[in-house]
């Protein structure tokens, strides 16, 4: 994401996507009643003078709209602003529905930006300097290609080795089942670090074949042990808390560190607080170190207030991602929770 105009008197910030990433994260800062401005298509106004109008052809236009409703859609990183056309060249009134894509310039103007807000910028700006990571997670029958996302891990493709599967090709030697699952990855590795892991010795084989058919992929490999393959493979990396620095840095990293902290002090009743009973009355005490908050809650005052307090109490706040096994956790125990600087 890039920052590339900031307006405070008309309370305006312009900002390019540049990565799928960047639309998730154009997702969480967007609110209802925002005013969005983006490039857009809209069919042309008809003249009123025509007995059988002409076929009016759509018209590129940049188009003011108030918010009334964000869609993300994960499978397809596709990210749709719905609302009013309150600004532009015509219709206004109508509604109409933003298809944000990358590399087009989107304004966002807002009543008031608040500490998440400029995190959720800030994020997105430093995320663009990372490269992402690549897992596979392999064993003797399957391999599973996915990689990092800012909102979780994201699955591309599954190789088979047996014919049980209607959807998959069998692989009927060795040879042939890593050589497709190397193919996969050199067809969208851009020297991004790669990351093979699994429970037996198949994950050493592939990082032999890759050295021998994409020995410039290969020098970006790490191997690593798991007690499973598949994407329980991968989020058990991930709790291990181990893969390098470049997963130990990853946001996914992260939020997965701290719900393991948070359920540790759940386990021994020791500093947590969890719901908005609970976490309110830390946040009353000033005892929050750190505050977990579901992306779904974000959009509440009664969330807005508890950044407040924990900030006034010189604390953080983390955003979880509900798109991975961390947000579901914290999910369960409703949607907000804390890492307290002392028992309550």
């Amino acid at each position: 994401m890039k920052i590339l105009h900031q307006d405070a008197k008309a309370n305006e910030i312009k900002l390019m996507p540049e990565t799928l990433d960047d639309l998730w994260h154009l997702y969480n800062l967007i609110d209802e009643r925002d005013l969005v401005f983006a490039t857009t298509y809209r069919r042309g106004e008809e003249k009123s003078d025509k007995i059988r109008p002409d076929r009016v052809e759509k018209l590129r236009m940049r188009l003011g709209i108030r918010v009334q409703k964000i869609e993300f859609h994960e499978s397809g990183d596709l990210l749709r602003v719905l609302g009013q056309i309150e600004l532009g060249p015509q219709d206004i009134g109508q509604h109409h529905t933003l298809m944000i894509t990358l590399d087009e310039p989107i304004s966002i103007v807002k009543p008031e930006w608040r500490s998440q807000h400029f995190d959720r910028i800030k994020r997105a700006v430093e995320a663009s300097q990372k490269p992402s990571i690549f897992f596979i997670a392999i064993e003797d029958t399957e391999a599973v290609i996915a990689t990092s996302r800012e909102y979780g891990i994201k699955e591309h493709a599954t190789i088979t080795r047996s014919s049980t599967g209607k959807m998959y090709e069998a692989k009927s030697t060795e040879k042939e089942y890593l050589d497709d699952v190397a193919d996969k990855l050199a067809s969208s590795h851009k020297h991004e670090p790669v990351i093979i892991l699994g429970p037996g010795f198949q994950k050493e084989a592939l990082a032999k074949r890759l050295k021998e058919k994409y020995p410039e992929l290969a020098k970006h490999i790490v191997i690593h042990h798991t007690g499973q393959a598949g994407m329980a493979g991968i989020h058990e990396l991930m709790k291990m808390g181990i893969g390098g620095k470049f997963v130990e840095e990853s946001r996914v990293a992260l939020e997965t560190k701290l719900m393991e902290e948070l359920f540790a002090e759940l386990g021994k009743n020791g500093m947590f607080a969890y719901g908005d009973k609970q976490v309110q009355s830390a946040a009353d005490a000033g005892a929050i170190k750190t505050l977990l908050i579901l992306d779904t809650k974000v959009r509440s005052p009664k969330v807005d207030q508890l950044i407040r307090a924990a900030e006034n109490a010189k604390g953080e706040f983390v955003i979880i991602s509900s798109l991975h096994e961390a947000g579901r956790r914290l999910e369960s125990l409703g949607g907000v929770a804390a890492l307290l600087r002392y028992k309550m």
